[in-house]
């Protein structure tokens, strides 16, 4: 449990006090509420969030520092890369962007209305929380409406699972698009989360096709995300193929669905299934890093855009992101937990981030995005480069005294 002042937005109660007085009583709709208030509750549980270990794997990367810079800091841009935000550089100038959070109840409505004005202020897009209440309840699109008439620059993007997708058809989900006035179309995947999950839906069959076809219907960009377990080379290879706009890695080492559901399922029957499986897969899914490298090399020369989030803690960890081939990059917890805290304190935490990754670029003599994708990279426990060592994939690299052996026994053999 977050403890703390809070600021009151609604009704006079603070975004805490709405999730615990919220009626958990009612059928369907209220079941959802409840749902979604313990997932907004849960995920401020530092034992939700991958970071033992490695985490997310950026602690492990390291730029080489640039002592002697050419440039200001006042000269470093942070205008995105046309030539690696290939699909959606009209839509938004700043690398940052708001991963999809939460939606469809009171204490949410809160949270986003200060994450658009947030946005909006900066420039930066936002993921919404799932649209799936709204497939069974119109009203709640009022949700979104009332925060069009409040800021209405922001760039909204949509979201819905694939389970949705798969069950309700790409025309519903084309109707929310529209609703939105979405710049874009976020599917998430899944699996993990909805297999642990109370009330999860794990029906996945169909949705590579389910995806195409959302794909060929939409006037938007579809982006493809897992939610915080990765996505794979192999998988990244299957979605260009379907025609996605964007893969959002989503990887390992921020919140874990996992561990939320499981401390959900435990809170309703200690010792349950669900609640052993969810520690059995505490760890589950791949690193941000090891999911950005392969998906950066299974997109090469494919027009897919690259997206990065999962464990993004700050600005520098935003700058290694980027210096893998991430077009954008997202983030969530913290400042979901900046917004708990009201509009000032968000802010702080999005100037922070913007601030960070500039003080990344100017130490590395890099004024642009596109000079910080070409600055020196190294992994501190090889020291290799992170471009010969992870991108290269399949290439074996011999030692020198490798190589000088092999060159031995060639002149001993003729």
């Amino acid at each position: 449990m977050v403890s703390g002042e809070y600021e009151k937005d609604t009704k006079g109660f603070s975004v805490l006090e709405l999730i615990a007085t919220m009626d958990r009583t009612k059928e369907s709709t209220s079941q959802f509420e409840s749902r979604k208030s313990d997932h907004l509750e849960v995920a401020m549980d530092p034992r939700v969030q991958a970071v033992e270990g490695l985490g997310a794997e950026f602690d492990r990367l390291q730029f080489v520092h640039e002592a002697l810079p050419d440039l200001d800091l006042a000269d470093v841009s942070l205008m995105v890369d046309s030539s690696q935000a290939i699909r959606t550089a009209s839509l938004s100038s700043s690398p940052f962007f708001v991963s999809s959070m939460t939606a469809g109840h009171e204490a949410g409505a809160v949270l986003n209305r200060r994450l658009a004005a947030a946005c909006a202020a900066r420039g930066w897009l936002m993921g919404v929380g799932s649209q799936r209440r709204e497939l069974f309840d119109s009203a709640s699109a009022a949700e979104w409406r009332e925060i069009r008439a409040r800021t209405p620059d922001v760039s909204l993007i949509g979201n819905i699972g694939l389970s949705q997708l798969i069950d309700s058809g790409t025309e519903k989900i084309l109707g929310l698009v529209e609703a939105l006035e979405a710049v874009a179309m976020i599917v998430h995947l899944n699996p993990l989360q909805e297999c642990l999950q109370v009330e999860g839906t794990p029906q996945f069959r169909g949705g590579l096709h389910a995806i195409h076809a959302l794909v060929e219907r939409a006037k938007v960009p579809i982006i493809v995300k897992e939610t915080g377990c990765g996505i794979s080379g192999t998988t990244a290879r299957r979605l260009i193929g379907a025609g996605v706009a964007v893969i959002d890695v989503a990887g390992r080492g921020g919140t874990h669905w996992g561990r939320i559901e499981g401390l959900r399922a435990a809170k309703v029957s200690a010792g349950s299934q669900l609640s052993r499986a969810a520690e059995s897969f505490q760890n589950w899914g791949l690193s941000t890093v090891d999911s950005l490298t392969q998906v950066v090399h299974a997109g090469r020369e494919t027009g897919v855009e690259i997206w990065a989030s999962g464990g993004i803690r700050s600005g520098l960890d935003a700058a290694k992101a980027i210096r893998l081939g991430a077009a954008r990059v997202g983030v969530a917890q913290p400042f979901l937990a900046a917004a708990l805290n009201g509009e000032d304190e968000l802010s702080r935490a999005m100037d922070r981030f913007e601030f960070e990754l500039k003080v990344a670029m100017f130490c590395v003599g890099a004024s642009t995005l596109s000079e910080l994708r070409r600055a020196p990279l190294t992994e501190v426990e090889r020291g290799s480069e992170i471009l010969r060592s992870r991108l290269q994939i399949g290439r074996v690299f011999r030692s020198c005294r490798e190589r000088i052996a092999l060159t031995i026994l060639k002149r001993l053999g003729r």
